[in-house]
């Protein structure tokens, strides 16, 4: 079997389907990924996968610029003979969804989340969230088609608004995380001369970037020991994406230390005495399930995802979304309660062993490859 996975960006493949991917050729099927032009691409490469660049622009509204794309697609695919195609976002899962059922391939869509049209208030996304959710309701029809979603909260969403028949939807909670890689800090690795509050996100607003930074406000003004980082680099693909001069001008404020990048993630969560990520909403954050499987304390908003990671006072904190001062109380919590603190880091690992192991996520999205290809036979007997 011929697998594409289609994705908006190369790092999400690279950071987020690898260790998919390597699974999914380690049991004797071809992969082929695909996503528009970027860097890590090469890495892609270097790991032995075939990577092709699509002609694709994440926010492009242009008709012909969005139908060209479409029609590469659908030649891609029936020249590679691909026979399931996974497609990971919004718009790539319309569009691989689209394309795969013209060319005849079973279609999976990965859903993480409802992205900027479902989420957004702005009048852009307000006018396409119809739009979007007749287009998946079109290229999820016609059998042979799975829709996963990382969220119980989304399942129940989707269903109710008619995007996908309950049959269709498979819950398959992220993508997992390697917890042999992701471990509990020595305890001479914690940072000891201060305390640090780490959110490792894209620079988005929706993430609560915004309250994060004056949650640090709040608390610097009493504590100064308090460190907040930021690590992450914006994203100009996003209509959400902070402003580079934004980060810039907090970390020259004294308000955060801001990373950009940062691939060694075991080691910056290994210097946390606290992890938040107070978003408006999310499909399942990797970062807070690395975060758990290093038995760090969570700070997180009680919001569609996040509760999924988070039972509040059981294996972390939860907070009322673009709420500050409530996520400033949290942390201040934490830091004044080593032991609520340590308890709570403790249960974290726990529950990333038990719900979250990238080994379980892995296998259940093989089952649902396995299920349309059954299906795929028998409608070929």
């Amino acid at each position: 079997m011929k697998v594409l996975f289609f994705a908006n960006t190369d790092w999400y493949l690279y950071n987020f389907k690898l260790s998919l991917a390597q699974a999914v050729r380690e049991r004797g099927d071809e992969v082929l990924l695909v996503s528009p032009p970027g860097p890590y691409g090469e890495k892609l490469a270097a790991k032995g996968f075939r990577w092709i660049a699509a002609p694709m622009e994440r926010r492009s509204l242009n008709p012909l610029r969005e139908l060209g794309l479409l029609l590469w697609l659908f030649r891609l695919m029936r020249r590679e003979r691909v026979d399931l195609v996974h497609s990971f976002t919004i718009k790539c899962a319309v569009y691989g969804a689209l394309t795969g059922r013209l060319a005849g391939a079973k279609r999976v869509n990965a859903v993480a989340g409802m992205g900027y049209v479902f989420t957004g208030d702005a009048l852009l996304a307000r006018l396409l969230r119809p739009v979007v959710r007749a287009l998946m309701r079109v290229s999820l029809g016609g059998g042979g088609a799975r829709l996963i979603i990382q969220n119980s909260d989304d399942v129940a969403m989707l269903s109710k608004a008619g995007v996908a028949a309950a049959d269709m939807i498979r819950l398959v909670r992220g993508s997992g995380v390697d917890c042999a890689r992701f471990l509990p800090p020595a305890p001479d690795a914690a940072n000891r001369t201060g305390f640090r509050v780490v959110l490792a996100s894209r620079l988005l607003w929706d993430k609560g970037v915004g309250e994060f930074v004056e949650a640090a406000r709040k608390i610097k003004a009493d504590d100064a020991a308090v460190e907040f980082v930021l690590a992450g680099a914006p994203d100009p693909g996003n209509p959400a994406s902070v402003d580079e001069a934004a980060a810039r001008a907090w970390q020259a404020e004294g308000l955060v230390t801001w990373l950009g990048h940062v691939d060694d993630m075991p080691a910056l969560f290994a210097q946390a005495d606290v992890v938040a990520l107070p978003s408006y909403r999310e499909g399942l954050p990797k970062s807070l399930i690395e975060a758990a499987a290093c038995a760090r304390p969570l700070v997180t908003t009680d919001v569609e995802g996040c509760r999924e990671v988070v039972t509040h006072e059981i294996d972390g904190l939860l907070v009322p979304a673009r709420d500050p001062l409530a996520l400033a109380a949290a942390i201040a919590r934490l830091r004044a309660d080593p032991a609520l603190a340590r308890r709570l880091g403790e249960a974290a690992r726990a529950k990333a062993l038990t719900d979250f192991d990238e080994r379980i996520v892995i296998a259940k999205t093989l089952a649902v490859y396995d299920e349309l290809e059954t299906g795929r036979r028998r409608a070929g007997a």
